[in-house]
């Protein structure tokens, strides 16, 4: 393997960094295999040579803050390489399935280049969708991509935003997700918001996340509605419009339910219902979206452009929100929000995972052109996150910057892979 002090390989790395520079590498029409990976191929010959996954220890007790639970729900995809390079890939909430699935494909990324992002991840779904692509195999496929994006970053020296196409804002601004598994400081969340209202406010996080509808079926009555609406009134009564509000349902109700649902919350202007419905039929949605001023988002459980594509055509959605760890990946997730610039429909990701997620969400929303507000969690960026890693990007007045540094930018703390808290099985090693 070269390093650094051969002079060849050197002028290199100085003749990619300067091509990058001048946007050489970019995503352009949401692919990564034309201008990147022709400036990348100056580097010598690249190959995966071993593949590794990862798992939390359930001893984990991270606890703080109030909220959430101390274990990790997520698990990491490790993609080493012959030039020395590691990429790290995440995805969610499972791991049994996604990991033995990684071993399924192992055959289909070991002694490959881990540079043709689209190349590998087309052959993976194509097998993947000859066989009903979809949950385990389309979250581990996610995890590979997050991985090869962060092996680009590294071996061009730049951070992932910047293969994605360049900035396209100087920060992201958020809101937060607020429930009371995710509680904020003992602060309970209900009809009465008032304490955390205040407290986002404070830190200049003008929106928020609420689920106030709740009933036992599909059906829901107008006095839950009613119950419901008093979370909205309380929100504004403390903060007025200064507060957006998302509201999400989580894919309970029925289509009469969704209407009455809309139909109630018209008047409070809110920033878009999330998953009012199930994600298994566009002309429900489409019918839903024709009759109400409500923006209708949807939704972090849709996966690749090919599934988005009906949403769209429908005119169903006035929000997308996918998962970076669940639709497909980084390079999916952009050729996602591209199709949907199209409709002129902005797109607002889905976050609440493990930390490389955060990070990666961060880079991406950075470059897109269509971008309508992240999705962030206090608990987890102020005690999950950094129990793994060291350099966890924090709001700062209701904006998130990513990390200037290679790839994801994100510093793993050392000490999760060598005191028992991350399991690490060889999968596969050439």
């Amino acid at each position: 393997m070269k390093t650094l002090e051969s002079s060849d390989y050197f002028s290199r790395r100085q003749f990619l960094k300067t091509a990058a520079r001048g946007s050489l590498i970019t995503l352009g029409m949401g692919s990564l295999s034309t201008t990147a990976l022709n400036a990348l191929a100056q580097i010598d010959s690249m190959k995966i040579t071993k593949i590794e996954a990862v798992r939390f220890n359930d001893r984990i007790n991270i606890g703080g803050g109030s909220g959430g639970s101390g274990k990790a729900e997520f698990c990491w995809v490790r993609l080493h390489t012959d030039q020395g390079f590691i990429g790290t890939g995440e995805t969610y909430p499972f791991s049994n399935g996604e990991l033995g699935t990684l071993k399924d494909y192992a055959d289909e990324l070991i002694g490959k280049d881990p540079r043709d992002i689209d190349g590998i991840w087309k052959r993976l779904y194509h097998n993947m969708a000859m066989r009903n692509a979809g949950g385990a195999d389309m979250r581990i496929i996610s995890a590979i991509n997050m991985a090869q994006l962060d092996i680009l970053g590294k071996a061009s020296e730049l951070p992932l935003y910047r293969l994605i196409g360049g900035k396209t804002r100087i920060n992201v601004k958020v809101y937060n997700t607020t429930t009371d598994y995710w509680a904020i400081n003992n602060m309970k969340m209900g009809p009465d918001t008032g304490a955390i209202v205040k407290y986002l406010m404070e830190r200049g996080i003008k929106a928020m996340k609420i689920y106030p509808f709740h009933a036992k079926g599909p059906y829901i009555s107008a006095k839950e509605i009613d119950s419901g609406l008093d979370w909205i009134r309380n929100i504004r009564e403390v903060a007025g419009n200064e507060m957006d509000i998302c509201v999400d349902c989580w894919g309970r109700f029925d289509l009469p339910s969704a209407q009455r649902i809309a139909k109630a919350l018209e008047p409070y202007n809110i920033l878009y219902l999330e998953d009012v419905m199930l994600m298994n039929n566009a002309k429900s949605y489409s019918a839903l979206a024709m009759e109400t001023s409500v923006p209708i988002c949807m939704s972090e459980t849709l996966a690749t452009r090919y599934e988005y594509r009906e949403f769209f055509e429908n005119r169903a959605c006035d929000v997308i929100m996918y998962d970076l760890t669940w639709c497909g990946g980084i390079s999916e997730a952009k050729k996602i929000s591209d199709m949907a610039d199209t409709y002129f429909i902005p797109t607002s990701p889905h976050t609440c995972g493990g930390p490389l997620l955060w990070f990666a969400s961060i880079h991406l929303c950075t470059a897109l052109p269509n971008f309508l507000i992240m999705e962030s969690n206090h608990w987890k960026y102020t005690h999950q996150y950094p129990y793994f890693i060291n350099n966890v990007p924090v709001p700062d007045n209701g904006y998130v910057t990513p990390p200037e540094l290679p790839g994801l930018g994100a510093e793993i703390n050392p000490k999760i892979l060598n005191n028992g808290d991350a399991i690490i099985e060889k999968v596969a090693e050439i």
